[in-house]
This record gives structure tokens, C-alpha cells and sequence, in this order.
């Protein structure tokens, strides 16, 4: 069984060469698929709509996580006050994200890896769910349910404001922030003595200079593979026969 986990691609087609050159049984996207800052917006939807045909057609089992650049398009949410918000082409996009929810999710489970566009916080799930509500093996499940039913409850912020308020970091950076939006300081230290042990977490959303697919950074410790590198080396991530690795598109391109 081979897996490739795709990193934030915001309107950008290198997927496709990714695909065709790696003939997987299962492609990961992990969101963010809108709000570049070099191509249109009617390039951005353009590559929506390619992923969504691959996803129709594909022989492959295709999933496709939403991240935060993509929420804030629902209808039922708009615009949040985050970054990248395209205002003069909202509606459009706003209504194609509408017509093609069915394709979006918040989580994605594989053995012990959990993948999110930005990782769960044990916190998050006692705010939302209540401290014996939930298990790990049942995260994905919960997210995907609460998110298709009740989505505002992944609103930046939302789940910090439950319980308590205070400061609201704009970049995300608070313990109790929702899988779309929470940064790696937060979603580590949150979990030291919780989800840290149950599950090993693939996320994007942060973008880094490189994928380390050894878990070899001390920050890591190889519980958290943080994938956002398609556009800076150029990384994506593989799962094959339980061992991870990386290869990157832009050798490919030269």
C-alpha cells in the first residue's frame, strides 16, 4: 500500500506531476487549496476543480482535507479577518467550495497516523467534545461529524472561547485553536502528555524549508511530520509498507 501526502498547494499543479510520477494507491491532499499570492483567482478555482475530476476519476482512493484558507470561503462562515482572504472573488469561490463540500473533510486516519490541515489539540477536544467524550481512535470520526454538522465550531478561536478567553494570538498560536488552525509551538505543548503518545500527526499549514521524514529534529521527536514544503523544497511525503520518506517534485522539473 502506498500513500503520498500532499502539502498546501494554494492553486499551484505540481499534484499533477506528483501523481503520475508516483502511481499511488492513496493520495492524501491536506488542504489549503486557494489564496495565492502569484496566480488568479480563477487559476486557483481552476486547479480546485482539476483536483476534484482527479478525485472522481482516479483509481486511487483520494482524500481531501480542508484547510483555513478554504473554510473561510463557506457560506456559512465568510470572511473570519485571516490572511489571503480574496474579497472581490469570494462569491465565486465561496459558491464552488459550496457545490463541492461533499469532497471536504476535517480528518483522515491511517493506523496511528492522524492527518488534519493543522493538527488536534487535546484541548480542543475536551472543549468540544468534554473530557470523556472522546478517544483518539475516534478523532477523525468526531472531527468529520462536528465539522459536517456544525462547522462553525472550527472558527478561529472558537474552541478557546468555550472554556475561556484570553489573548488570541492572529497567527493561531493558542492551545485550544481548531485542526485548521493551530501552529506547531501550540499543538506540541498542548499534547506533551496526551495525544503526543497516541497518535503520530501529519499536518501542513506551517510552511517549512523541509520535510524531515526521520524525525530526527528534537522538537518533533517523530510524533509530528509537518509537510508544507511544496513550494519551498519542493517535499512531499510518502507512506509505503509502514516506512515513511520523502521525495520532491522540483528534481524532476530541472
Amino acid at each position: 500500500m502506498k500513500t503520498i501526502v500532499l502539502g498546501d498547494t494554494h492553486g499551484q499543479s505540481q499534484w499533477k506531476l506528483i501523481v503520475n510520477m508516483e502511481k499511488a494507491d492513496q493520495v492524501i491532499f491536506i488542504g489549503d487549496y486557494f489564496d495565492s499570492y502569484d496566480l488568479t483567482a480563477v487559476e486557483q478555482m481552476y486547479n480546485f476543480k482539476e483536483i476534484i475530476n482527479y478525485k472522481e476519476t482516479t483509481d486511487a482512493h483520494v482524500t481531501m482535507l480542508i484547510g483555513n484558507h478554504d473554510y473561510h470561503y463557506y457560506p456559512e462562515i465568510g470572511n473570519v479577518g485571516t490572511s489571503g482572504y480574496q474579497t472581490k472573488s469570494a462569491p465565486a469561490i465561496s459558491q464552488l467550495i459550496d457545490e463541492n463540500r461533499n469532497h471536504l473533510q476535517m480528518a483522515y486516519s491511517i493506523d496511528d497516523y492522524l492527518f488534519t490541515h493543522a493538527g488536534v489539540s487535546s484541548e480542543f477536544m475536551d472543549n468540544v467534545f468534554g473530557k470523556d467524550g472522546w478517544k483518539a481512535e475516534d478523532i477523525s470520526a468526531l472531527l468529520n461529524e462536528q465539522f459536517w454538522h456544525k462547522p462553525r465550531t472550527f472558527d478561529f478561536g472558537m474552541a478557546v472561547n468555550m472554556d475561556k478567553m484570553w489573548y488570541l494570538d492572529p497567527s493561531g498560536d493558542n492551545k485550544g485553536q481548531s485542526p485548521i488552525w493551530i501552529r506547531p509551538r501550540s499543538l506540541m505543548s498542548v499534547n506533551k502528555d496526551t495525544l503526543r503518545k497516541q497518535v503520530i500527526q501529519i499536518v501542513g499549514h506551517t510552511q517549512m524549508n523541509q520535510l524531515d521524514v526521520e524525525g530526527s529534529q528534537n522538537w518533533t521527536g517523530g510524533r509530528y511530520y509537518f509537510i508544507d514544503t511544496l513550494d519551498t523544497s519542493g517535499e512531499y511525503l510518502i507512506i509505503e509498507d509502514g516506512v515513511l520518506k520523502s521525495n520532491t517534485w522540483k528534481s524532476k522539473t530541472k
